[in-house]
């Protein structure tokens, strides 16, 4: 047999050809997140990304907080992220770093580029340095501060660190190229000064390196050779290569970009999201509606789920959105195989078997997964009195209604076959109770063949069932109207994008269940235990996903 092709994405082959070349003899990538917010669906992608690479080829994942703005950042974002990255499997072990334990090295990089003439502080005002920078089709014009003596400049950006001036009085620019045609290169502020006290450093610095003046400088320190990031930062790239060659570091690690992940009708903006929390219209950043990786986790959704989706996407150049409906997909492959099939009751009325002796019970052997049989059997009790769903009972059906109706009979799941001879109503006309006669002769597994039914409906048994509330999910946009509204831009919202059940009822076999466990509930879809609300005595079910997709694997 011949070899197998093993189709490899751009960026792999790029890695390929540097290590082929000899430009490094080693990869190491790292995801530097700005912990400031939640992670979601999209960094995901990122996180599984750098981390597969290092994986492929033998190297080192590094996970780093870019912290250098303190005016966002919090520890709370830290602990979330560290928690997403550990559960979607990527291994950092001892790789985990902070930019802002860079900040010296950084400003020794500053001090060598005022030395060389490459740098210079600047007093005009944010506003000026806008005017000052030109446009796309005309180039800008030099700072009146730009030829700063070396020694002023050095002098200048010794009192900026000490805490001589006012936020917003000056900044430490680059000195690159006014007249550039990438806006980027035009002298950027690679220094700003802000009196605030940082997470990880206090009251050291009152002065804070600008994102692209740092985030090179960290790559470079911790001997990154691939720094892979998303398309946004390509007109970036050469900014990224100046500052890495003039503060002289050796070897340079390689900026390499690729196409975001966006997803249909989902809300990934931190602005947005916090927005939501603060407002209350969600319960925190991991509510279940959204994409967050904590709300994917608390849904249910599982980090295979997760690279099976990604894997789905794939690494690209070209911008594109993926429908939600494969992410759903997902869970449902790898979630199918795995889970046992409860019966739960969501709406629940009574049903009674009159012939079916009274006190008495008697246990099933069901198959938790008919498709898996290393689940497993379960044993689940019988009895008189059990929960039907209401829509399974009509008084007057439509045709080709198969469920309970008087004089009509079906199979109880894993049971008997039952035929419905009345029901009672409350005075609003509502059915209580349906009564049935069950025939003890058609017992599921006895190998009866004396007649057929048509319908088959699910149930718990009424006394040793356990109560449990459930929630429903449903997108949090109203996917016909998109995202954010035309007029002024907040967010289309769909009113239904929860419902709550408190009364429903799920079979005794939960009484272990935990938190974050998932299960297939029969006809209802796929649900999770809610990690927060959830106590053993009080179950809470979050529906991850319906049974149905609508979601077609291309051909």
């Amino acid at each position: 047999m011949g070899e197998e092709v093993v189709s490899k994405n751009f960026i792999e082959q790029e890695i390929d050809k540097d290590l082929r070349e000899g430009v490094y003899d080693n990869v190491c990538t790292r995801f530097p997140p700005e912990p400031n917010g939640y992670l979601h669906i999209g960094h995901a992608k990122s996180i599984l990304l750098n981390y597969g690479l290092a994986q492929k080829y033998g190297g080192k994942f590094h996970l780093r907080f870019d912290d250098t703005n303190p005016m966002k950042e919090d520890m709370e974002f830290v602990e979330s992220i560290k928690a997403d990255v550990q559960w979607l499997g990527a291994e950092y072990g001892e790789h985990l770093y902070f930019a802002s334990d860079y900040f010296d090295i950084m400003y020794e990089c500053a001090v060598k580029l005022i030395k060389k003439g490459k740098a210079y502080v600047c007093d005009l005002s944010p506003e000026e340095i806008r005017q000052y920078r030109g446009t796309l089709t005309e180039p800008g014009k030099n700072s009146p501060y730009r030829d700063r003596s070396v020694e002023e400049n050095l002098a200048l950006f010794e009192a900026m660190k000490n805490g001589e001036y006012k936020d917003g009085e000056k900044v430490l620019r680059a000195k690159i190229d006014m007249a550039s045609p990438n806006i980027n290169m035009r002298d950027p502020i690679i220094y700003r000064v802000a009196h605030m006290t940082h997470h990880n450093t206090g009251d050291k610095w009152c002065i804070y390196p600008m994102y692209d003046f740092a985030h090179p400088i960290e790559d470079a320190v911790e001997k990154i050779t691939h720094s892979i990031c998303t398309l946004e930062f390509e007109d970036h790239r050469p900014l990224y290569d100046w500052v890495v060659r003039e503060c002289e570091f050796d070897p340079a690690p390689r900026q390499i970009e690729f196409a975001k992940l966006y997803l249909t009708n989902v809300v990934t903006g931190k602005r947005y999201i916090k927005k939501l929390v603060q407002e209350g219209i969600v319960d925190g950043w991991d509510d279940p509606r959204l994409v967050s990786i904590a709300a994917l986790r608390r849904r249910g959704f599982t980090p295979e789920s997760i690279k099976m989706f990604v894997e789905m996407c794939g690494v690209s150049k070209s911008q594109s959105s993926v429908d939600y409906a494969m992410l759903e997909y997902c869970i449902r492959e790898d979630l199918k195989m795995k889970r046992p099939r409860m019966m739960a009751v969501l709406d629940p009325i009574r049903l009674v078997i009159d012939n079916y002796p009274e006190g008495e019970r008697e246990y099933l052997d069901v198959a938790n997964n008919l498709e898996n049989e290393e689940l497993g059997m379960r044993q689940l009790p019988f009895e008189r009195e059990l929960y039907i769903e209401r829509e399974d009972f009509m008084i007057e059906p439509p045709k080709k209604y198969f469920r309970l109706f008087p004089g009509n009979e079906v199979r109880l799941m894993h049971a008997y076959f039952v035929k419905c001879v009345g029901y009672e109503t409350d005075e609003e006309g509502n059915v209580t109770v349906v009564h049935a006669t069950y025939d003890p002769e058609t017992k599921a597994g006895s190998g009866f063949t004396g007649r057929k039914v048509k319908g088959t409906i699910h149930w718990v048994p009424a006394s040793c069932a356990q109560k449990a509330e459930v929630r429903l999910y449903e997108n949090l946009i109203d996917e016909e109207k998109g995202v954010y509204n035309k007029e002024d831009g907040s967010l289309n919202l769909n009113p239904h994008s929860l419902e709550i059940r408190k009364n429903c009822y799920v079979e005794p076999s939960f009484q272990d269940a935990k938190a974050y466990d998932s299960f297939q509930f029969v006809r209802n879809g796929y649900f999770c235990i809610d990690a927060r609300d959830s106590e053993p005595d009080a179950l809470v079910f979050n529906r991850i996903v319906s049974l149905k997709s609508s979601f077609k694997l291309p051909k």
